[in-house]
């Protein structure tokens, strides 16, 4: 068994936003815009958090009325990818956990720092190559996994991977959890690095502003670590 992880979500970027957290440790997952032709509807503006409010609040006025591409989804338990990810995701079997990060940053002001949190994972059921299937499995790929965002949009890479998670052991977190710890580059810019307490518990190291390459957790160890912070039985 292993673990990856990959950072998702809104980002300064990207849309020039994080999404926040709260004083209690609750926070909104705020998914990034769509920038391609995509079936999908649902906009910032239009959509209600788990906050109850609208995502569009936390996020710049030039960003509120854009269609969002929410990629990973923890309705159906999917996440696509068809860029240089892909190479990474295709190696995860079942039973590998899929592991979530995302930027948050304190809304007003509360005990929180803005830093990168894990906010959820999925445990993997089976892993999709879309480059290895057929046209007529692809099509009934696609009908099966509509509710991913890449199969919403209008042009399907051949590339495309997607990733399901097992439905009853796969979430978004209520709480998030402290991965990061900020440090200066040598211009004197902030960048994430894993915090010390998660190199003790997940056997990581170094910067974790980007995705690639995922980092990977296989010691026995520190899988063991991670499910206690994620309340995985």
């Amino acid at each position: 068994m292993k673990a990856m992880l990959l950072r998702i979500g809104i980002d300064k970027g990207t849309d020039g936003a994080l999404a926040p957290i709260f004083n209690d440790g609750s926070f909104e997952y705020i998914p990034i815009s769509e920038k391609k032709e995509s079936a999908e509807n649902r906009t910032f503006i239009t959509t209600i958090g788990r906050s109850g409010k609208f995502l569009s609040d936390y996020l710049p006025k030039k960003v509120a009325s854009r269609k969002f591409h929410f990629d990973p989804e923890f309705e159906t338990f999917t996440y696509g990818d068809p860029t240089s990810k892909r190479n990474y995701l295709v190696n995860l079997i079942e039973n590998d956990l899929l592991v979530f990060y995302a930027g948050l940053t304190p809304y007003k002001t509360n005990k929180y720092k803005e830093a990168l949190y894990i906010i959820g994972y999925f445990t993997v059921d089976k892993v999709i190559d879309f480059s290895q299937t057929n046209r007529s499995v692809a099509k009934s790929h696609h009908k099966l996994f509509s509710n991913n965002a890449h199969i919403k949009r209008s042009h399907h890479s051949k590339d495309l991977i997607i990733v399901i998670g097992k439905k009853g052991n796969s979430r978004l977190l209520e709480e998030a959890v402290l991965i990061s710890k900020p440090k200066l580059n040598k211009i004197g810019r902030i960048y994430h690095t894993v915090s010390p307490d998660m190199e003790t518990l997940l056997g990581i190291s170094g910067s974790i502003q980007r995705s690639i390459p995922p980092r990977l957790i296989k010691d026995e160890k520190n899988i063991t670590n991670l499910k206690r912070l994620l309340n995985i039985t």
